[in-house]
C-alpha cells in the first residue's frame, strides 16, 4: 500500500513516545506525513523530533486533561493547519480486577481509553470537515474480541473502542461523509504494556518470553495497509496475533 497521496498531509498520533505510538510516528514520518507526536514524557519526544526535524512536532500533554488535549490541536492547527488523520493509541491497562480492584485504576483506564479517544476524535473530525477528507483509527486490542481472565475492566474500555468505532461510522455515513474510521486490534505486541499493567517492568521478560510476540513494527505496517487502502474502502477492525498466540 502506497501513502502518497498523505505525503505532507498531518497525522497525530497519541501516545508517541515509545512502543507502538512511536513506531506508528517514525513510520509516518518517514512516509512523507507530517506527525504531530503527542505524549507525556517531553524527553521522549525531543529525541523523536531530533530524528525527524521538519516532520515531527512534538506536543507534551496528559490525556486526562481535557484543556491540554485542545492546547495540542491548537497548537497543530496554528502550526500545520490541523489534522487529517488521526491515530487513536495511547492507552493502558491496570491489574485491578472487578471484585477488589482500586476505583483510581479504573477511572484511569477509562478516561485514557475511552474519553480521551473521544475528545480527540471530536477535535480531529472538526480539522478533517474542513480539510474535506480524513481517516481515524483507533489502536485497540484483541481485549475488544474476548476477555482475558482478570482483565474485566481493561477489556470493558477496549470493547467499548470497538463500539465507538461502529458508532462513528454509522454518523459519518448519515452525514455522507468521505472520513473514514477503523480500528486495529493487536494481540501480545512487546512494549512498556506489561510492566505498566503488573505494576513491575520485570512482568514484560516473563509476558513476552513465552512464544514469539509482534513488534510494534508489525503494528506500524498494519496501520499503513488501513491508511494506504484506496478511498472507497475501508478496513473496519484488523485483528492482528503473534502466530503462536493461543487465544
Amino acid at each position: 500500500m502506497s501513502l502518497e497521496r498523505w505525503k505532507g498531509a498531518v497525522a497525530l498520533v497519541t501516545g508517541a513516545s515509545s512502543g507502538i505510538g512511536r513506531a506508528i510516528a517514525e513510520r509516518l514520518a518517514a512516509d512523507g506525513l507530517r506527525v504531530a507526536a503527542l505524549a507525556r514524557r517531553r524527553d521522549r519526544l525531543d529525541e523523536l523530533a531530533q530524528a525527524y526535524p521538519d516532520q515531527i512536532l512534538p506536543l507534551v500533554a496528559d490525556l486526562r486533561q481535557e484543556d491540554q488535549i485542545l492546547a495540542a490541536f491548537a497548537e497543530v492547527r496554528e502550526r500545520w493547519g490541523g489534522v487529517e488523520v488521526l491515530v487513536n493509541n495511547a492507552g493502558l491497562g491496570r491489574k485491578s480486577p472487578l471484585t477488589t480492584g482500586e476505583t483510581a485504576d479504573w477511572r484511569e483506564m477509562l478516561e485514557v481509553n475511552v474519553l480521551a479517544l473521544l475528545i480527540c476524535t471530536r477535535e480531529a473530525l472538526a480539522d478533517m470537515d474542513r480539510a474535506g477528507r480524513g481517516h481515524v483509527i483507533h489502536v485497540s486490542s484483541m481485549s475488544a474480541h474476548r476477555v482475558p481472565a482478570g482483565s474485566g475492566v481493561y477489556s470493558a474500555t477496549k470493547y467499548a473502542v470497538r463500539s465507538l468505532t461502529e458508532g462513528l461510522r454509522l454518523e459519518l455515513r448519515e452525514r455522507q461523509s468521505p472520513i473514514r474510521v477503523s480500528a486495529i486490534s493487536p494481540g501480545f505486541v512487546e512494549t512498556e504494556f506489561a510492566g505498566v499493567y503488573n505494576r513491575d517492568p520485570a512482568a514484560c521478560a516473563e509476558t513476552y518470553g513465552r512464544f514469539k510476540v509482534l513488534d510494534s513494527s508489525d503494528v506500524a505496517e498494519a496501520l499503513v495497509y488501513l491508511l494506504g487502502a484506496p478511498p472507497h474502502v475501508q478496513v473496519h477492525d484488523l485483528l492482528l496475533r503473534p502466530t503462536d498466540q493461543p487465544s
